[in-house]
């Protein structure tokens, strides 16, 4: 089966660690993978930031999730946008909260995000091997990355815009403020 192209799944170009540190696109394949990494990364950011925002107020808790799950939908979907202003607003967030080995760490995953979100968008626009792979739709984290995102970003895709601004004002208010003190 593998010899005649029909596999099950298209083999990456390059480690895990790798894509996930330092990514490179070699094929529509890479673009798959680099968005669906990317929005994983994104849902496991907005776990972690609202599970310790929820100690403070639930409705911070619930704007930052939102914040960020969608920014993976945009990041799956190709925003260039939303994995900008993700990782600003991290960033943001890390100089107002303090350093940690962990933020330190989710900072440099959605750094890495950032870029990987910028190579997958221009990566050989209209040529042949741009054309998109199919999306595996086996598993429910499958559906739940593959499916959910295309869904969901055509209807979402503005609000989130305006959201994401309205976020990015705050965390520089914050972080103003912060300074001041």
């Amino acid at each position: 089966m593998q010899t005649l192209g029909l596999s099950d799944s298209t083999p990456r170009s390059e480690g895990r660690l790798k894509s996930l540190f330092w990514p490179s696109i070699t094929s529509s394949a890479d673009v798959d993978y680099l968005g669906s990494q990317g929005y994983w990364i994104c849902t496991i950011i907005a776990i972690i930031s609202s599970l310790v925002l929820v100690k403070v107020t639930l409705l911070g808790a619930s704007v930052i999730f939102l914040f960020y799950y969608f920014g993976g939908v945009g990041v799956r979907e190709r925003s260039k946008f939303a994995a900008t202003l993700m990782f600003v607003v991290y960033a943001l967030g890390s100089f107002e909260m303090g350093i940690s080995v962990l933020r330190v760490l989710l900072g440099v995953v959605l750094f890495s995000n950032l870029r990987a979100t910028w190579l997958a968008a221009r990566w050989k626009d209209g040529s042949e091997e741009a054309a998109p792979v199919e999306r595996p739709q086996e598993t429910w984290a499958d559906k739940f990355a593959n499916t959910l995102p295309a869904m969901l970003w055509p209807y979402f895709r503005y609000p989130y815009y305006v959201f994401s601004i309205g976020i990015l004002a705050i965390s520089v208010y914050a972080v103003v403020r912060a300074v001041q003190r």
